[in-house]
């Protein structure tokens, strides 16, 4: 272990619990150990995932969130008596490993609940609401300080929240935090005076419009969190400890409006003034720790930073109100160790926060302890298995239900939180496996059938392994995913795999092979007008081909929307045009990710024309037709097509021919990983 990482092996203390560490694993949402949209109850899958972590070195462990009131049906955690009963066992061995766990309780989301669309009218129309109601009641969970837009659902009001119905769940709080106590949990921690969730809703002026004691002056509309601590306090008694899930900032300029890192702005929220009064006054009310990051879900990327946010970016002003404290402060937020580790070396503050670096790799912390950190698998921030919770124009939350319910599982690793689904079984028989293309999709079908016990040749066209994803991975905010390359070339190397390099396979017939894998991934559509000749391919940009001053994106999707970034971090000009309503319409991509680039490109104002098509080229120009039928001429030094992908293999699916990534269906990482996983264990 690097000598700089000594500080976060050191003890510290939580009121009377010391953590062994420094490490915290930061709750997420998907990993409560009681179901989270489910009806309550002892969640095996999020158990396990955590006594995994836990037999890995973390110090302090917090699950994701656990309502206190369930989504589906209403019931009262503190009624689910026998999860509390399996919940005291698994604290012993929690125990036995050394570290300790809190259980994260919540008010619940206000207007920040992500509505799945096929909800939206249930929420829009009362009589709708009423009819689902015994099922799922979506205008109780959506409620809000007042009546809100949602964050979700364009043209969606949230009702204000009653008095009798605060009340209620105070009491709720002290009742479940007592359980947790009798079930042998170390403390509780209390979500949320963050990310723009319901009681953070309370506390900032433009969500709370209340004119009772919950609105208004500043200690009215935190009274709300205040009450939840001492409540608890009083059940427990004031020795059992009680962490604030806290945003130091919220960094919003208004409603679905974030603001950017070093942008001047007028804040809507929580300024640093009111957060240096806020902290202390919540201390002094009976919390014991601060979990600290920022943001609203206005600004989400600053709770869920994408690839595009910098390292550490709410350390400084973390480490700032931690000098109006007296209780410990944790940081979150793309954190990096030797950065950590001195700041807690300094007394700045006191834990550090991870999340998703745990279902990328849980024991990551092990083989940094060991000094392996080349073995660990890197998150890539990419949210696609985490977090998939997708929204554009027209549309609430674009998720699958199945995402919406199992979220945090993790596109890089199929084995997180999956219920076994894809364990890896030693083959029955051993066999002669080909497989062909050397990137992603290619690297992991190769590797999981060699764990199996397959003699597996792996063929690639070029002298590099990597794939598309080398030149994915070539702009400069795109270090984990290079980081990601060199892990899987590691990986390969260790593995008895024989890599045939340079070598193009066109006729799969010649492969002495008892089972082949195609995955030679796919190939760029192409614009059918005439000029088009003078577009570059979104990869040939991306593997280095230079390009002019004012450059016009085709294509606004995600990788026409990461080109646009680079141009404009090289100080070029680009304008984007997209024919949909919006930019980054997916189903699959985070809104933390998408809203970041959404955001800058209005900050920054990057000419953006959507519901827009080309229909034409001329010398220095593109000619397109805006959504008012009107043409418009751009000018252009370089045209970039963006337009999507289409597969590209190099034979049909058969018996023992196998197709996996975007050779099969054009995707993310999270469909090429999982799909090669399926292919490697079902032969």
């Amino acid at each position: 272990m690097q000598s700089k990482l000594q500080p976060l092996f050191t003890p510290w203390k939580i009121g009377n619990v010391e953590i062994k560490n420094r490490f915290v694993v930061c709750p997420m949402g998907g990993t409560s150990l009681f179901g989270w949209m489910e009806r309550h109850h002892f969640d095996k899958d999020a158990a396990q995932f955590f006594l995994n972590v836990a037999k890995h070195d973390a110090g302090l462990i917090i699950p994701g969130i656990a309502p206190i009131r369930n989504l589906m049906g209403g019931s009262w955690l503190y009624k689910a008596k026998g999860a509390f009963r399996k919940l005291k066992p698994y604290m012993q061995q929690i125990h036995q490993t050394g570290a300790k766990l809190f259980v994260q309780l919540t008010a619940g989301f206000g207007r920040s609940f992500s509505i799945p669309t096929m909800l939206v009218p249930m929420l829009k129309n009362k009589f709708l609401g009423a009819l689902l109601k015994p099922v799922i009641d979506v205008s109780r969970i959506c409620a809000s300080p007042s009546k809100l837009p949602s964050r979700w659902a364009e043209g969606a009001y949230c009702r204000p929240l009653k008095k009798k119905e605060i009340e209620k769940m105070i009491q709720g709080f002290a009742k479940v935090a007592k359980l947790c106590k009798e079930a042998g949990v170390d403390g509780v921690e209390i979500h949320a005076v963050h990310e723009g969730y319901l009681l953070d809703q309370f506390t900032t002026t433009y969500t709370n419009q209340r004119e009772d004691e919950y609105g208004g002056s500043f200690e009215n509309r935190f009274r709300f969190p205040v009450a939840i601590v001492k409540a608890i306090k009083e059940a427990c008694g004031q020795d059992y400890p009680v962490s604030l899930r806290y945003s130091v900032v919220s960094k919003t300029k208004g409603f679905c409006e974030g603001a950017m890192p070093g942008e001047t702005y007028k804040e809507v929220g929580r300024d640093m003034a009111e957060s240096e009064k806020a902290a202390k006054y919540l201390q002094d009310a009976g919390y014991d720790m601060l979990n600290c990051d920022n943001g609203t879900y206005d600004a989400w990327y600053w709770a869920h930073p994408p690839a595009y946010m910098p390292n550490n970016c709410n350390l400084e002003d973390v480490e700032h109100i931690k000098k109006f404290v007296d209780i410990p402060v944790v940081c979150a937020g793309k954190m990096v160790p030797e950065v950590g580790a001195k700041s807690v070396k300094e007394g700045k503050i006191d834990g550090v926060g991870f999340a998703r670096q745990f279902l990328t790799d849980p024991e990551w912390i092990t083989k940094l302890k060991e000094g392996r950190e080349k073995d660990i698998m890197p998150c890539i921030h990419c949210h696609n298995g985490c977090f998939p919770l997708s929204h554009y124009k027209g549309i609430a939350c674009g998720a699958a239900m199945s995402d919406s319910k199992h979220m945090s599982r993790c596109a890089l690793n199929p084995l997180t939180m999956q219920n076994h689904k894809f364990d890896i079984y030693p083959a029955k028989r051993k066999k002669r496996v080909a497989v062909i293309g050397g990137g992603i999709g290619g690297m992991e079908a190769a590797r999981i059938a060699t764990l199996r016990g397959h003699d597996v040749t792996l063929y690639e066209k070029t002298d590099k392994l990597g794939g598309v994803f080398i030149p994915a991975a070539a702009p400069s905010f795109k270090e984990a995913d290079k980081k990601l390359i060199e892990w899987y070339r590691r990986q390969i190397a260790s593995l008895p795999i024989k890599v045939v390099k340079n070598k193009e396979i066109t006729d799969i017939s010649t492969l002495e092979a008892d089972e082949v894998i195609i995955a030679t991934g796919s190939t760029a559509n192409k614009l059918r007008l005439p000029g088009a000749e003078r577009c570059i391919d979104a990869i040939d940009y991306l593997n280095g081909q230079e390009v002019g001053d004012k450059v016009v994106i085709i294509g606004g999707g995600l990788s026409g929307c990461e080109i646009a970034y680079d141009l404009f971090l090289k100080g070029k000009h680009p304008v984007i045009v997209e024919t949909q309503n919006d930019l980054m319409v997916s189903n699959s991509l985070c809104l933390a990710n998408s809203s970041y680039l959404r955001d800058f490109f209005k900050y920054k104002k990057v000419p953006v024309y959507l519901e827009s098509k080309v229909v034409g080229f001329e010398k220095g120009k593109v000619v397109i037709q805006t959504k008012d039928g009107a043409q418009k001429k751009l000018a252009a030094d370089s045209v970039i097509s963006a337009i999507g992908y289409r597969p590209a293999p190099i034979a049909k699916k058969g018996k023992h021919v196998h197709i996996v990534g975007d050779a099969l269906k054009v995707g993310n990482l999270r469909t090429v990983i999982w799909r090669a996983w399926e292919v490697a264990e079902s032969i």
